[in-house]
């Protein structure tokens, strides 16, 4: 786990070890980690002697650590020139350390540059870029490398134009090809669209950990949590040990949704399913193994269940979301389960539930829930629909927020815009709801499928295609390996 932290508690644990420590120290680690990022990626195309580095600095320490981080490239044979987009309030010290290391001031964006470093604003930033300062940057993109079409962006701690706390990106930004991010990551550089402007990011150590006091605002999701949390299963098993997973989906117009969500709950930990309503044929026919019935009331027993892909918003429909309820084992309430909630008035009966419910609402659903769209804080959004219904919420888009209701909230770091395809959802229920009946806790299994399905859903689209039953099958390559008990341990 990966952890996100505001900016308020970013700013408390800086001046919290800014006290303990030499003045400049904490400017001097961050410019030294910026620096050798940038020498690496230098080296990576085409070597640093010679190479020509632009700087675009704003004012206060976000520019003052560009500037650090330019004096220590010229040191090494770097042809570094600085930018400043407010000439009169550029940071000194930064200022006079750049110069006394050879490099120079520029008052316009040179022809060539091979690597561009944006320390125009970093924590405060709060809005779109100023014109002068977003006409910089597009000019300085589209300078001529030495290698390559254009030259490498690099971020000092955040993508100027990015909304620290939330991802937002209200106006112009500067896109990076790598976000160095000192101390710690910040929600923007995981979320939203702040998470597309950061490119791959790399957090610098500057001594923050023991500072950082406050719990993270986000959790991100890693491979290690994931296969930490796979049900493993013990030397004495069976099918019922290993859960069994019901579902409540498709209906005689959309029988697809009830296969696809087989097929994604085929993937999981699972030792059996039962399929119940009225696509069973399509079901068994793609699915033998699965155990079909025609009502959930008929299905036996489960340890969890799956419903609302494709099930429809009709009379009988609204029947088997108000069974699938009233069973006192978790469920995953997905599509058209999302909708009968509002429209059904069944939205109580959310909060009466001992066993957990997971909502998996897309941001047309979470608006039909809600009552209004999730906005610029996709994560506050989330923490605040699962407040209200007290249900973990795990709320799609190419960077997946799940959120529980006590507050505690993930994100997923593998989605992709290519899982925006018909009946992938379908997919990602299946796959959530065998986790549930494996026993795994909600909040956990949500954060498991969702991250193990972006990650089918990056294989499928590498293969050549992503249609839904491509992500099926490309997920049973990515989730972990039950494998064998150990006997020794087990």
């Amino acid at each position: 786990m990966r952890a996100a932290y505001r900016v308020a508690d970013v700013r408390a644990a800086e001046a919290g070890l800014a006290a303990t420590v030499p003045g400049g120290t904490l400017m001097a680690r961050a410019a030294a980690g910026l620096a050798r990022r940038c020498g690496t990626l230098l080296g990576e195309s085409g070597g640093r002697y010679g190479a020509r580095v632009l700087l675009l600095v704003g004012v206060g320490d976000n520019g003052g650590d560009a500037l650090l981080a330019g004096a220590r490239l010229a040191r090494q044979g770097v042809a570094v020139g600085a930018l400043p987009l407010d000439p009169a309030r550029t940071h000194a010290a930064g200022l006079a350390a750049l110069r006394a290391a050879g490099g120079r001031v520029v008052d316009a964006v040179p022809d060539r540059v091979d690597l561009v470093v944006d320390g125009i604003v970093g924590l405060g930033s709060a809005g779109g870029l100023r014109p002068a300062a977003a006409a910089a940057a597009a000019a300085a993109r589209a300078a001529r490398p030495r290698a390559g079409t254009r030259p490498v962006v690099v971020a000092a701690d955040l993508p100027s134009g990015v909304a620290p706390d939330t991802g937002d990106v209200p106006g112009a930004a500067v896109p990076a090809d790598v976000t160095v991010a000192f101390g710690c990551l910040k929600p923007g550089l995981v979320v939203g669209a702040g998470a597309r402007c950061a490119g791959r990011v790399e957090v610098v150590d500057i001594g923050l950990g023991p500072w950082l006091r406050a719990g993270p605002a986000l959790r991100v999701a890693t491979e290690a949590d994931v296969a930490r949390w796979w049900p493993r299963p013990g030397r004495v098993t069976d099918k019922y040990r290993r859960g069994v997973v019901g579902l409540a989906t498709g209906s005689a117009g959309y029988p697809g949704a009830a296969v696809l969500s087989a097929a994604g709950a085929s993937a999981g930990p699972a030792g059996m399913l039962r399929y119940a309503g009225p696509a069973r044929a399509a079901v068994l026919a793609a699915h033998p193994q699965v155990v079909a019935t025609g009502a959930v009331a008929e299905a036996g027993r489960v340890q969890a269940w799956v419903c609302g892909c494709g099930l429809g918003t009709d009379a009988a429909a609204a029947a088997t979301l108000r069974a699938v309820l009233a069973a006192p084992v978790p469920a995953v309430l997905d599509a058209d389960a999302l909708t009968l909630l509002v429209d059904g008035g069944m939205a109580d009966l959310l909060r009466d539930r001992a066993a957990g419910v997971v909502l998996t609402p897309h941001d047309g659903e979470f608006r039909r829930l809600a009552g209004a769209d999730p906005g610029a804080d996709r994560v506050d959004a989330a923490q605040r629909l699962a407040a209200w219904t007290r249900c973990v919420v795990l709320l799609k888009g190419d960077r997946t927020v799940v959120a529980d209701p006590a507050g505690e909230t993930w994100v997923s770091p593998t989605g992709t815009a290519a899982l925006a395809s018909a009946g992938t959802g379908d997919v990602l229920a299946g796959l959530l709801g065998a986790l549930l009946a494996a026993r795994v806790p909600p909040l956990r299994a949500a954060v498991a499928a969702a991250y193990l399905h972006g990650r089918a859903g990056r294989a499928a689209a590498a293969a050549g295609a992503v249609t839904a039953p491509d992500v099926a099958a490309a997920l049973r390559r990515v989730v972990p390996r039950t494998g064998e008990p150990d006997p020794v341990r087990d």
